[in-house]
């Protein structure tokens, strides 16, 4: 009976850390919130939620794991990160990308009738900024976020990483394994894989689910700054439409990177 009062006890006191864990994430993701696209140092953070900075710092990072918070830079701090976003549908997450965008990917849709998204890196993840759905029987539906290596847009975006952002991308994610990217068996290998994505500024992926992926790199002032990409079956990539899908990929990112330069002039 002493053995099951323990158990009890101990149970009842896990679960009230739990507790008083999740209020203090709230507590971080309203007082970030309140600073809108302004940073919030840690500092700052622990000092609102009343926590030691160690145990401020591991409840930050777990939100910025599950991307509701992004860091800037260790000197800038943290702002709220696009899973913060999603909950309500919103599109304030790299709002000026995504406003820039979301028109001309509808009309790109509506020309090849394929599902469209906008990605970029964060947190050594592919994420998804935007998705256009194309109105076909058969769709390919893409994750929120995903690994970088099985994705055309994670692929083209690491390859527009400068050297060192790279080389420290493939310390923390590894090579990628035979069956999501063949024939790269070495660091090299893989160095010498996105230098091709790069000079081309096209990259197509095939699962074993028989999905092609293709993506394009978005710019801005001569920048990368995300991926432009399509996905759809096996079963409809033909050539005629496969060349359809490049042209008017490359007009779109045309015209995002003409207006997100305007914007900016």
């Amino acid at each position: 009976m002493n053995s099951i009062l323990m158990n009890l006890y101990l149970l009842l006191f896990l679960s009230k850390i739990m507790i008083q864990v999740i209020v203090r994430a709230i507590d971080i993701l309203e007082f970030v919130a309140k600073h809108g696209n302004e940073p919030v140092k840690l500092v700052k953070i622990a000092e609102n939620s009343g926590l030691s900075q160690p145990t401020c710092a591991n409840i930050v990072k777990t939100l910025v794991d599950k991307n509701y918070l992004e860091n800037i830079s260790r000197k800038e701090g943290y702002i709220l990160g696009i899973s913060a976003f999603s909950l309500t549908g919103s599109v304030s997450y790299k709002q000026s990308l995504v406003t820039a965008s979301t028109d001309l990917m509808q009309e790109l849709v509506k020309k090849i009738n394929e599902t469209c998204i906008l990605g970029v890196l964060k947190n050594n993840k592919r994420i998804v900024l935007n998705e256009i759905q194309a109105n076909n029987d058969l769709q390919v539906k893409t994750k929120a976020e995903a690994e970088i290596y099985p994705t055309a847009s994670g692929r083209i975006l690491m390859s527009f990483l400068p050297d060192k952002e790279l080389d420290q991308l493939i310390e923390k994610i590894g090579l990628p394994e035979p069956a999501v990217w063949a024939g790269i068996k070495s660091k090299n290998e893989l160095l010498s894989a996105l230098r091709k994505i790069k000079n081309d500024q096209l990259v197509q992926t095939l699962t074993p689910q028989h999905i092609v992926g293709v993506a394009i790199p978005i710019f801005k002032k001569g920048q990368v700054i995300a991926a432009l990409s399509a996905y759809l079956p096996e079963s409809r990539y033909k050539p005629a439409h496969r060349d359809n899908i490049f042209k008017y990929m490359q007009r779109t990112a045309n015209k995002i990177k003409d207006r997100l330069n305007k914007a900016e002039s």
